[in-house]
């Protein structure tokens, strides 16, 4: 696998691993279970989840997930995750999602996360990142507001839940 390693001097992304799984299960909590899991982790799932995320990196693949990391021991404070495969993603746009872990929020980590993995998505040849957030959610719009998205037009066709929708041109984030 190609080891990829981002930092902006704050926060650092880089591939999950399996050493992840411990520090994901202990700071999960509702809110990312509700906003971005889908339902509760168990280390089964998890440690399947990194296996699978691993693989799209040896392969490849439409997923790019890293672990959003602080400090000289680079203690893992959440997930954010980069997919260019989709509903409602035309060519050339990512898809963007992240969540960091209770005692790491409100010190702009996420904004900071978002920011490094548009730079990232740019240099992959991605030409506009799509954040899709929950109307119920504004934390999380509000880290799109911050990272330099506005709100676009939600995807043709598309079913299920209603999400906003804020997009970014990210050609000028690579450099």
């Amino acid at each position: 696998m190609r080891e990829v390693s981002l930092s902006d001097g704050v926060i650092a992304l880089s591939p999950l691993r399996l050493g992840d799984v411990e520090a994901h299960l202990a700071g999960e909590d509702e809110a990312l279970v509700r906003w971005l899991n889908g339902g509760p982790g168990t280390r089964e799932g998890v440690e399947a989840y990194v296996r699978h995320c691993r693989e799209q990196w040896d392969a490849a693949g439409p997923l790019r997930a890293f672990g959003i990391r602080v400090g000289a021991v680079e203690a893992l404070a959440g997930t954010i995750d980069l997919r260019w495969a989709g509903e409602g993603l035309a060519p050339g746009q990512v898809n963007v999602a992240y969540g960091l872990y209770p005692s790491w929020r409100g010190r702009g980590l996420a904004t900071r996360a978002v920011l490094l993995a548009c730079r990232y998505a740019a240099g992959e040849g991605a030409r506009q990142a799509v954040i899709q957030v929950d109307p119920r959610n504004p934390a999380s719009a509000a880290v799109a507001h911050r990272a330099g998205f506005i709100p676009g037009e939600p995807p043709r066709g598309g079913r299920g839940a209603t999400f906003d929708r804020y997009v970014r041109d990210v050609r000028d984030a690579a450099h």
